[in-house]
C-alpha cells in the first residue's frame, strides 16, 4: 500500500513511540485519563490527522496526547465546534523526561511534607512543654513517685528510662527550650516550603532542597559514627539520592548543560515536532 493510502486510513488502536523506556505517560493517563482534543468537533480537516482520524465507517480515531495511544470515539451527536483546535489553542500534557521529573519530585515533596509534620508536632510539643513547665512540674513528681512506688521502687527522681530524661526536661532553663522549639519550628517550616515547591516543579525549589539536604549529610554521617540504627541509615540513602538526582539529572548549578539543557530535554519530549517525531500507531508503520 502507498504512503499516501496509508495516510488515508484510520489508524488502529495501539501506542507509539518509544516502548523500551517506562512509559511514565502511561500511568499519567491512568490516574488522570487520556488527553484528547477535538472530540466534540463536528467535522475532522486533513490537518488534524495528527490528533484524530476518520475511518471509512465514519468512527473516529482520536490520539492521547499524552500516552500516544489512540481511541476509538464515536462522532458526536451535537458538536460544539466546527473541527478540532488549532496547536495554538491546545496546551500540551506532559510528556518523556519532564513528566518523569514531575513524579519523582512530587516523591521527594511527599518525603518533605512528611518531615513537616513530624517537626511540626515536634515544635509545638517543645513550645507548649516550654510555657506550661511550671504548672505541669509538681503533677510530674506526684505521677512519678505514684508510679515507682506502686511497683515497689523507692521515691524521687530516677535518671534511668523514659521518666528519667523526662525529668531532665524540667530541669533544662526555659530559654534553651525556647530556642529548641523556635529552631525546629523553623526547620519544619523550610520542610514545608520544599514541597510546596517541588510539588509544583518550581526550579527554586530544586535548589533550596538541595542545599538544605546536602547541609543536613553532615550530622547525618555524624550520627552514624555513634550509633547505627535502620532508621538512620536509610535517612541517609535517601537524602543521598535526593543530592544525586537534583544535581544530576536536574542539571543544577551548570552539570550537564544546566538549565539550557534541561529547557532543551523538554522542548524535545513536550512539543509538536516531538508529537510528529513519534509514529501515531501501527497503521502508520
Amino acid at each position: 500500500m502507498a504512503q499516501e493510502d496509508r495516510d488515508r486510513t484510520a489508524p488502529v488502536p495501539g501506542t507509539g513511540g518509544d516502548r523500551r523506556r517506562l512509559r511514565y505517560e502511561l500511568l499519567g493517563c491512568a490516574l488522570h485519563g487520556h488527553h484528547l482534543e477535538g472530540v466534540t468537533a463536528e467535522r475532522v480537516r486533513p490537518g488534524d490527522r495528527l490528533l484524530v482520524r476518520e475511518d471509512p465507517a465514519g468512527l473516529r480515531w482520536h490520539r492521547c496526547l499524552r500516552c500516544d495511544a489512540w481511541l476509538p470515539v464515536p462522532p458526536p451527536r451535537q458538536p460544539d465546534r466546527p473541527h478540532p483546535p488549532g496547536r495554538a489553542e491546545i496546551a500540551l500534557p506532559l510528556r518523556g523526561k519532564p513528566l518523569r521529573d514531575r513524579y519523582v519530585l512530587r516523591l521527594i515533596a511527599l518525603d518533605r511534607l512528611l518531615h513537616f509534620l513530624v517537626l511540626g508536632v515536634l515544635a509545638a510539643g517543645i513550645l507548649v512543654f516550654a510555657d506550661k513547665r511550671a504548672s505541669l512540674r509538681a503533677p510530674f513528681y506526684r505521677l512519678l513517685d505514684l508510679l515507682q512506688n506502686g511497683v515497689g521502687g523507692t521515691g524521687g527522681v530516677s535518671e534511668q528510662g523514659l521518666l528519667g530524661e523526662v525529668a531532665k526536661a524540667f530541669a533544662v532553663r526555659s530559654s534553651t527550650l525556647w530556642l529548641i522549639g523556635l529552631v525546629i519550628a523553623a526547620y519544619a517550616v523550610l520542610e514545608g516550603v520544599e514541597a510546596v515547591g517541588l510539588w509544583f516543579a518550581k526550579r527554586w525549589a530544586e535548589y533550596l532542597t538541595f542545599v538544605a539536604t546536602t547541609v543536613l549529610l553532615v550530622p547525618e554521617v555524624y550520627e552514624l559514627t555513634s550509633r547505627v540504627t535502620v532508621t538512620k541509615v536509610l535517612t541517609l540513602l535517601i537524602n543521598i539520592a535526593v543530592v544525586v538526582y537534583l544535581l544530576v539529572a536536574k542539571r543544577l548549578f551548570g552539570v550537564r548543560g544546566g538549565g539550557r539543557a534541561e529547557a532543551a530535554d523538554r522542548e524535545r519530549d513536550m512539543s509538536w515536532d516531538a508529537l510528529e517525531r513519534v509514529l501515531p500507531g501501527p497503521a502508520e508503520k
